[in-house]
């Protein structure tokens, strides 16, 4: 069993990993309250959820059951609940201390992961299209030699009224 200052330093380190998930993905949360996509992220990247034990299904569920009534969020005690309840489920056999404890060891410095996130990446037409060297036509009028376009010069046939012929 561990001391009551250990158990302080992991709820605390809990809680730390609870404020950063809150305020994954919302740019107005304070990082007081998750919802539940935030809650269901948090047990998937700290590898509480996984899909044998501990479903997407079990973890909904436990969130709407320690959640107030109307609320579509929890706060970090009602998150405490909901952890040890999740982890009765994944450490079957253990008292609900260690399984907590080993819940919080799971949770230990993790952050919001963003693999697989689509990152914007650079196409190499992107950069054929807009080389003005190899324009043809009527387009090629409309720059100059270094590539600057001309405005309106380059796009309407400008007459010459200085009143020579």
């Amino acid at each position: 069993m561990l001391n009551a200052a250990c158990k302080l330093t992991m709820a605390s380190e809990a809680e730390r990993t609870f404020q950063r998930f809150a305020v994954f993905g919302g740019s107005s949360s304070s990082g007081t309250e998750m919802n539940n996509k935030n809650f269901s992220k948090l047990c998937k990247d700290c590898g509480i959820m996984d899909d044998k034990r501990v479903t997407s299904t079990d973890v909904d569920i436990v969130f709407s059951k320690v959640k107030a009534k109307n609320a579509r969020t929890i706060t970090f005690q009602q998150f405490q609940e909901a952890m040890k309840e999740l982890g009765q489920k994944k450490f079957k056999g253990k008292s609900p201390d260690e399984a907590l404890e080993n819940i919080y060891r799971l949770m230990e410095g993790k952050d919001p992961a963003t693999a697989g996130v689509t990152k914007a990446m650079t196409v190499g037409g992107v950069s054929q299209l807009t080389d003005t060297s190899k324009y043809t036509g009527t387009h090629k009028e409309r720059f100059d030699q270094s590539g600057k376009g001309k405005g309106i010069a380059g796009r309407e046939d400008m007459t010459d009224n200085s009143g020579y012929s």
